[in-house]
């Protein structure tokens, strides 16, 4: 496989992503049964896992997104957490699913809870495709996993190179080839 000139070896095929995303939708519609969840998925990484994870939830779900950064076009954190956009609706009393594409030095989530908790949602969970736990600066509370990886710059799936690479369908590292 290849990306922008780049070798890349395959970590997650779509088919492993497409499974796992179901399981994590039974999961959540077995946890909010009986209830309307909200769905807030942090942009832009995490767009194409909360599509694909919405299917597979079966109680009334709305959903909004926010952004954040903390990377800018870098592959490292400057750790400075900013807004680059808030919610469109307002989360008072309502049950609310973060849905993240990383979860890595866990400073963003950290950032994204406190400011959401001001909110007074009735409730708050987390859900992030993929967690690094190997390279958390803060303890962050993850509600739903999908997959814990190593600490590898991964692109694919809705997680960019400067940008690029998100329209894979897959998730991909860079190889470590002589040759790439």
């Amino acid at each position: 496989m290849e990306s922008r000139g780049k070798k890349l070896d395959v970590l997650l095929s779509a088919e492993q992503l497409d499974q796992r995303c179901r399981q994590l939708g039974e999961e959540i519609s077995r946890d909010y049964a009986g209830e309307e969840l909200h769905a807030v998925a942090v942009l832009k990484g995490s767009f194409m896992f909360l599509a694909d994870l919405v299917r597979y939830i079966d109680v009334d779900v709305s959903i909004d997104f926010l952004g954040l950064s903390s990377y800018g076009s870098r592959k490292a954190t400057s750790g400075v957490v900013r807004m680059t956009s808030d919610l469109a609706l307002p989360i008072k009393e309502r049950h609310v699913l973060i849905v993240e594409d990383i979860i890595d030095t866990g400073l963003t989530m950290k950032y994204l809870l406190d400011n959401l908790k001001t909110r007074m949602p009735r409730s708050l969970a987390t859900c992030t495709l993929l967690d690094k736990p190997s390279n958390r600066r803060v303890d962050v509370p993850v509600d739903y996993v999908g997959f814990e990886i190593p600490d590898k710059f991964v692109i694919g799936y809705g997680l960019d190179d400067a940008e690029f690479s998100r329209h894979l369908p897959y998730i991909g590292v860079v190889s470590q080839d002589k040759d790439g």
